[in-house]
């Protein structure tokens, strides 16, 4: 009654939809102290089709340079997904369910059957431990290098690469391509085409600064943590939020701390020389000790929590890359974690899309397996008849051996009819999102994706933006789910005797 009075949304009610915080273990913000927030695909959100089409097209030009054919190719972001998993030594692309089972596959850029799948796939495993072999795409900055990698995959196998590059398997190549992108990146072109052109490649979000701003005054204290250089982060975080930050403040008034080239994921295991950045251009110093208030570069998430004199769950670090940002500061500092998913909004949105497909599919796949029970009965029936023993049911075990074999034929019939409908809508399932590969958190009709799983593990909360803490208060309490059983499914009819 009250709610309705002040006319406020309660966050659980399901309102908040595509902008919505989710939480896998219960996380209370009246106990977080400091809040860390990574800056690329965080606080700075790019539009990929821009950022990563251009990165593709720097990469492919030093593919060029380096006597690669690559004429004729062009950027499609559409032909991966984050979550996914490059098989370098296979060629191929794949997304596996959370036990690490492989559910699709593409080689190069096409897809590969059902039968396929499971002749290549069907006896192994994904560990990504094993990273000479396997490569998870974190994160949307993976999708350039994939997409590249994948065209290349083409190219390798129609022995379009040229004698002079030599010869080439695929974990080669996928070297290549790397460091082909790599180069785009450290040599510094995009990112000086960026900072000129900052409206070109950045989504701005009015909220953003807000949300922020929220919770420094409730008694956070917020640093920044970044990969990124302080000139090129000074330059984006300056364009995303002066203008819509109050009373002439600047981005770095929010901040108690800033860390500029933080070399993470290294930030949380070792410890790297510190510098202070002491002038507007950049001119830094070397220095022991962290102190509030000052803006580095290097240094450890040690030096931070010393600095600080608080650490492990009273911090929450915010970032968009499931390893360099999430484990790591869980698994080493025990750190609190939020990912930030942008495609969450469109996950969303492709599941209430698809919720009808979802529904009749279902529908379809319960008819089969009732249909599967009654065939299987029958055969027991015929199995137990040899031995003279009765069926598991009055009317089978009634059945004379004819009728048993005539009904089950008859239930065969209708088994591949409903088989005929159910296979091209288990293909369809998720298009919405993704025509190829499905929806983001879900690897068939019925698991979860590996993706999925480990945000699970180790995402305590995760959401689309992080200006949708702007929806909620900076002391809320988030509450994680009951997590269901495969019994729980199951009445308590009443117990054995």
């Amino acid at each position: 009654m009250l709610l309705n009075e002040l006319g406020v949304l309660a966050p659980l009610s399901g309102g908040l939809g595509t902008r919505g915080i989710f939480c896998t273990r219960t996380l209370n913000f009246r106990s977080i102290s400091a809040i860390g927030y990574d800056m690329d695909y965080t606080l700075i959100q790019y539009n990929v089709r821009a950022w990563e089409g251009r990165a593709y097209e720097y990469g492919m030009d030093n593919l060029r340079s380096m006597g690669y054919l690559v004429d004729g190719l062009e950027f499609d972001p559409d032909l991966v997904i984050r979550g996914l998993i490059m098989d370098k030594e296979k060629g191929n692309l794949i997304k596996a369910d959370r036990f690490g089972y492989v559910k699709r596959a593409m080689h190069g850029t096409r897809m590969l059957s059902n039968r396929a799948v499971s002749e290549i796939y069907g006896r192994e495993l994904v560990d990504l431990r094993n990273e000479t072999r396997w490569e998870f795409l974190n994160t949307l900055f993976s999708v350039s290098e994939a997409v590249m990698y994948m065209q290349m995959v083409d190219r390798l196998d129609e022995g379009a690469l040229p004698p002079e590059v030599g010869p080439l398997d695929y974990q080669g190549l996928y070297q290549v391509v790397a460091r082909a992108l790599f180069r785009a990146h450290v040599e510094g072109q995009l990112k000086n085409e960026i900072m000129n052109e900052p409206e070109r490649f950045l989504e701005q979000d009015p909220e953003l600064p807000l949300a922020l701003l929220d919770q420094k005054e409730a008694g956070k204290r917020l640093l920044l943590i970044t990969n990124s250089d302080y000139h090129y982060t000074n330059k984006m975080m300056h364009h995303a939020f002066n203008k819509f930050l109050p009373n002439d403040m600047d981005w770095r008034d929010l901040f108690e701390m800033v860390i500029v080239s933080a070399r993470k994921p290294e930030f949380f295991q070792i410890s790297h020389p510190l510098y202070e950045v002491v002038t507007e251009d950049g001119l830094m110093r070397p220095c022991f000790t962290a102190r509030s208030g000052g803006l580095y570069s290097g240094g450890s998430a040690q030096m931070v929590e010393k600095a600080l004199g608080i650490h492990g769950d009273e911090i929450l670090y915010v970032g968009d890359h499931i390893f360099t940002d999430v484990s790591q500061s869980k698994v080493h500092f025990r750190w609190r974690t939020a990912l930030i998913c942008r495609e969450l909004e469109e996950e969303f949105t492709a599941l209430v899309c698809g919720k009808d497909h979802r529904e009749k599919l279902i529908a379809l796949m319960n008819q089969k397996e009732v249909v599967g029970d009654v065939f299987n009965q029958l055969r027991l029936a015929l199995q137990r008849r040899t031995r003279g023993r009765p069926a598991q049911t009055r009317n089978a075990t009634e059945m004379n051996e004819q009728e048993l074999t005539e009904n089950m034929q008859k239930l065969l019939i209708v088994m591949e009819e409903l088989d005929k409908n159910i296979a091209p809508m288990l293909e369809a399932d998720g298009e919405h999102f993704n025509k190829r590969w499905g929806y983001l958190s879900r690897a068939g009709l019925w698991d979860k994706s590996h993706l999925t799983r480990q945000i699970e593990k180790y995402a305590d909360i995760y959401t689309s933006r992080v200006s949708n803490f702007l929806r909620y208060t900076p002391f809320m309490y988030f509450r994680s789910q009951a997590q269901t059983l495969a019994h729980d499914l199951h009445p308590y009819a009443g117990r054995d005797s």
